[in-house]
């Protein structure tokens, strides 16, 4: 770790308590740049990000671009998100880089470099990464992101309906996949304090987890808002690891723009449902 870094999985806890349990989703459908009157180009590109960071970022914990809606610009879409990053960080946010990036060797290490490298112009705070080429294959990543003080957000158990074929699937030892990649994750988090660096996706939308989310390490809960789940459903989903749960929002927040102060008032009141529901527990 950089000498003076503070590890990631502090910064979060310290930034969740201070500003409330929210991850906010900087995702620029087409749609949605439609709806706030935007065309659907580089320039409603750059508008739309510029909004949301300037709204968002000095009170929310974490923001959390999606790089695909980014790169199908190409590299004009890739200098926005560059200045997103940017221009969040410098607020105060937590900038999770949702990029869902997995493969091996060479391949990984250069994602890592991409993200978790602080000369890259794309550095963010963590970066989320898939484990189904097996959870070795994340080593570049994950040593990475350590010597950055830096996070990654680990695909155990996604909130699309698709994903239980992989991630029930039964490994050769009877555990749920999923279990086998959530213990891999608590290996890595094992002492730290308050909470590790290496989390996990968790889908907000699922009726029940039926895995040991005991990581030591967050659990970032996609799906609340559009997808159908609300913060009330935390508690049932996580039970005693609720506290660890950094529940995201990115269209039920999005859609009230493209005011500032309509999408300030929206992620304050899921930022409070979210903190009610976790001090419920």
């Amino acid at each position: 770790m950089t000498a003076g870094t503070t590890p990631f999985g502090a910064r979060l806890r310290a930034a969740m308590d201070d500003r409330g349990p929210l991850c906010v989703g900087i995702d620029p459908h087409a749609s949605l740049l439609t709806e706030w009157g935007l065309n659907d180009d580089v320039a409603g590109l750059e508008r739309f990000s510029r909004t949301a960071v300037e709204a968002l970022a000095d009170r929310v914990a974490v923001l959390k671009p999606q790089a695909a809606f980014y790169e199908r610009f190409g590299s004009r879409g890739v200098a926005v998100l560059e200045k997103t990053v940017e221009e969040a960080r410098a607020a105060g946010a937590l900038v999770l880089m949702d990029a869902k990036r997995g493969d091996i060797g060479s391949t990984m290490a250069a994602y890592a470099s991409a993200f978790l490298d602080p000369a890259s112009p794309l550095f963010s705070d963590a970066v989320t990464v898939s484990p189904y080429l097996g959870f070795g294959s994340l080593r570049p990543a994950l040593d990475a992101a350590r010597a950055a003080g830096a996070g990654v957000f680990v695909l155990a158990l996604t909130s699309n309906p698709e994903g239980a074929e992989v991630q029930r699937a039964t490994a050769a030892d009877g555990r749920p996949l999923a279990q086998v990649m959530l213990d891999h994750m608590a290996a890595e988090n094992a002492g730290a304090d308050p909470m590790g660096s290496v989390g996990a996706v968790v889908g907000a939308t699922l009726a029940d987890a039926g895995v040991d989310l005991a990581i030591n390490g967050p659990l970032l809960a996609p799906g609340i808002g559009a997808q159908g789940a609300t913060p009330a459903d935390l508690p049932r989903v996580f039970g005693a690891a609720v506290r660890q749960v950094v529940p995201s929002v990115s269209r039920g927040v999005l859609r009230q723009g493209p005011d500032p102060a309509d999408l300030r008032a929206a992620a304050a009141r899921y930022a409070e449902e979210c903190r009610a529901a976790v001090a419920a527990v």
